[in-house]
């Protein structure tokens, strides 16, 4: 809805300030087809030349991030940590025995699959998956498990912000290729300085056609949606940032609600659970345990 919001506003503010100041919108639609088939061929061809096809993949999917938003909301975070809660108070009672079940099948695991929206997200399991299976051979330096963690979440974030930097990327040249695209117009300009002046006049406003719609898309559409983009990949890492911290500090032989705890305090404020909600979602987990 925001986003729709933002685009009307974009649109109503610029072409309603042209028309009031007494601009002819015909100008700008007569030149507006061709003059964005210069500039957003030339991106999107600049776009697929200089990035893998795994980027570009992503990218599409960036887009749907972007209108659909962050994937995590409250429940999400108190969904992980109850979770947490569970898988190490498994790992505890029973060891490696009976952990292992649960990591090696996931999908099958009557302590995963209470949380299906968790198990929608693979990378995300699969690396709470890894760290508890690195913990049952006896993986228990801390500070080995810390700088292991940081460089999988590091290689992580980078990765899914190659979408963003290719996006940014385009939006950094879109002013550019709108110059392209005005020369073009006054190259055909000048093969025309016969023609009378209105004719001329027109032609030159349709050139500048070609700087305003560089402008226009580069700070007004694909900068945002690179900064949204990326706001939203920063949002979608930090349960990654929760299960380190709880992972962390059990190793450090705290106790398992006192892990669970920092964990918590890890999550975003506008989506932590409180220290009751949390409560509540543990004794629900605990439950499931005893079942």
């Amino acid at each position: 809805m925001l986003n729709a919001i933002g685009v009307v506003v974009i649109i109503v503010c610029v072409f309603g300030s042209f028309l009031m100041s007494g601009g002819n919108i015909m100008v700008i639609a007569h030149a507006l087809p061709h003059e964005m088939l210069a500039i957003a061929g030339a991106a999107i061809g600049a776009f697929i030349f200089g990035n893998t096809s795994a980027t570009v993949k992503k990218t599409l999917a960036g887009f749907r991030r972007v209108f659909r938003g962050a994937h995590w909301n409250g429940a999400d975070y108190r969904d992980l940590l109850a979770l947490l809660f569970a898988l190490l108070s498994t790992f505890r009672k029973g060891g490696a025995t009976a952990i292992e079940p649960h990591i090696e099948a996931p999908d099958t695991s009557p302590i995963f699959t209470p949380y299906p929206r968790l198990l929608a997200d693979p990378a995300l399991i699969e690396f709470i998956c890894d760290y508890l299976r690195m913990m049952t051979v006896n993986f228990e330096d801390p500070h080995q498990m810390v700088e292991a963690m940081e460089s999988d979440i590091e290689r992580h974030h980078e990765e899914e912000l190659l979408p963003q930097h290719a996006l940014q990327i385009m939006a950094d040249g879109l002013p550019a290729l709108g110059i392209v695209a005005a020369v073009l117009g006054v190259i055909k300009t000048m093969s025309s300085i016969d023609q009378p002046t209105e004719i001329l006049g027109a032609m030159i406003g349709g050139a500048l056609v070609g700087t305003f719609l560089g402008v226009l898309l580069s700070y007004c559409f694909v900068g945002p949606i690179a900064s949204k983009l990326h706001e939203i990949i920063d949002a979608d890492c930090k349960p990654y940032a929760i299960v380190k911290t709880a992972i962390v500090a059990y190793t450090q032989k705290l106790p398992i609600q006192v892990a669970i705890e920092l964990a918590r305090r890890m999550t975003p404020s506008s989506y932590a659970p409180t220290f009751l909600e949390l409560e509540s979602a543990l004794d629900q987990a605990k439950d499931g345990l005893r079942a």
